[in-house]
């Protein structure tokens, strides 16, 4: 029977590095996407109607990229061709984001400015689904664990830095004057996006040039021997549709994270609710801090999520992460002083990190090699129809049972994510190593 070769951990990390870029430009959103819409000029209540257009392009293209990678061959390969087109694709606009009151002659900033975060959005999904499937593509399913948990450390590497860059631009390089007119973003945070642009372009490039694809008649041989194991015919695997509550709950956690950190510790920590004045400012170059914190945790612990998973299994191993992740955004109610919000994120930072790795590593032995770009753009749906649900009713349930207060979303984020604990027990995957 055909076998996919094992490869070296310096052949995975290089396969992975592109990630490191995609998710310097993704930190890069989900730290500021909130505080330079509300800069623009939007209300708090209304910012998950705008972060909705990120995982409604998701829905929409990740499939159609996935299936595409499938049956894609050309002189750059199976997956590396959309690599490069996402790249180029976010870059433009990370570049134009943070600008957008320049091109307000006609259409209020947030509007042009949400319009552009669809666009980062499908480009980034563009690249990143081919890279989930690469992975997959490479390596036999004894190293898969070990593929996706690399992945994550390079994403979280990228997205320390990419979270922490306003931050070190304004506090260490001197690039925040405090002189912006109101309604535009200050200058650090752009220079920030445009850094984030060049590392994305150089980081693909380097997966580009050093990782190379199996030829077509590889898989044709693989299916061949796999069509005598498993049967014929499209078939959606049970520990797929398993996982989809899991998801379910754990991406309808991470959506309240991103959209509403910013404005909670604005307002409990920082005691204002101004977008334009300098304390909201300055929370939200904490909030990046922070999430570079909970991404740079998620990197450290990544290569010890095989050793866990092949001690109790990926099931537990992922249950476990999601627990303390709950836990921790429970806590934020907790604290006074935004110093000691550091502690929440180390446990948010272990959620974060299992589930960039484990949900992929117990799908991907299920999954027909010949189809497993379309199956992992399929299962994005998971990531992406629960932070639609959150962006339709996230901003409604804050108005009309919050009483406007964005601490309560962080703390009903913690409470899924415990739903999504409980619900990995009952994942039935039948390779647990």
């Amino acid at each position: 029977m055909r076998k996919k070769p094992r490869l070296s951990f310096w052949q995975i990390w290089n396969m992975s590095v592109g990630f490191l870029g995609i998710q310097f430009g993704f930190a890069l959103q989900n730290a500021n996407a909130s505080r330079i819409l509300l800069t623009f000029g939007a209300d708090i209540d209304h910012l998950s109607w705008f972060w909705l257009v990120a995982p409604i392009t998701g829905m929409i293209v990740q499939p159609i990229i996935g299936f595409s990678s499938d049956k894609t061959w050309n002189r750059l390969g199976r997956r590396r061709p959309y690599f490069l087109v996402g790249a180029v694709l976010t870059s433009i606009a990370l570049i134009l984001m943070p600008n957008a009151p320049h091109f307000a002659t006609y259409i209020a900033p947030m509007f042009i400015g949400g319009g552009l975060l669809m666009i980062m959005d499908a480009s980034i999904n563009i690249s990143m689904e081919p890279f989930r499937a690469l992975v997959a593509d490479k390596l036999p399913d004894e190293q898969h664990t070990l593929g996706f948990s690399t992945q994550t450390v390079l994403i979280g590497i990228g997205a320390v830095v990419g979270s922490w860059l306003p931050y070190m631009l304004n506090h260490w390089f001197g690039l925040g004057h405090g002189t912006e007119a109101e309604g535009m973003v200050p200058d650090y945070v752009i220079y920030s996006f445009y850094i984030g642009a060049i590392v994305l372009i150089a980081s693909i490039l380097w997966t580009i040039f050093t990782t190379e694809e199996y030829p077509p008649e590889f898989y044709e041989d693989l299916e061949k021997d796999e069509a005598e194991e498993k049967p014929k015919g499209f078939k959606i695997p049970k520990v797929m549709i398993q996982l989809l509550v899991v998801q379910f709950f754990s991406w309808f956690a991470l959506f309240s994270m991103w959209v509403y950190t910013t404005p909670a510790v604005a307002q409990h920590f920082y005691g204002t609710t101004d977008p334009n004045s300098t304390a909201y400012q300055e929370a939200g170059d904490w909030v990046g801090i922070l999430f570079g914190i909970y991404n740079g945790v998620s990197a450290i612990i990544a290569l010890g999520l095989p050793v866990l998973a092949n001690r109790i299994g990926r099931r537990f191993t992922h249950s476990v992460a999601l627990v303390l992740g709950g836990l921790s955004l429970l806590s934020f109610y907790i604290f006074s002083d935004p110093s000691m919000l550091i502690i929440p994120m180390v446990g948010v930072g272990i959620a974060w990190g299992s589930i960039l790795a484990m949900p992929y590593a117990m799908l991907a032995n299920s999954i027909p090699a010949k189809q497993m770009g379309m199956f992992m753009g399929l299962f994005n749906m998971s990531i992406t129809i629960p932070q639609i649900v959150n962006g339709i009713f996230g901003g409604l349930i804050l108005k009309y049972f919050f009483n406007m207060d964005p601490l309560y979303s962080i703390m009903m984020a913690g409470a899924f994510m415990i739903l999504g604990a409980i619900s990995t027990v009952f994942v039935s995957v039948s390779k647990e190593s």
